[in-house]
């Protein structure tokens, strides 16, 4: 997911040097989004595996 997010920056950058403005601002948008799902899925499978470590070792 994280490569996703990469891919639409890039292409926003590269569309926003051409002048596709709005193609831009979706990609960027786009590019947002997969960007915070990837941040919440991280901290809540960290979230996750320090309770799952917390049980295995008690």
């Amino acid at each position: 997911m994280l490569k996703l997010a990469l891919f639409f920056a890039i292409v926003a950058v590269i569309a926003a040097l051409f002048g596709f403005t709005g193609i831009a601002a979706g990609a960027a948008t786009i590019a947002k989004i997969l960007f915070f799902i990837f941040v919440v899925l991280c901290v809540v499978f960290l979230v996750i595996g320090v309770v799952v470590a917390k049980k295995v070792v008690d």
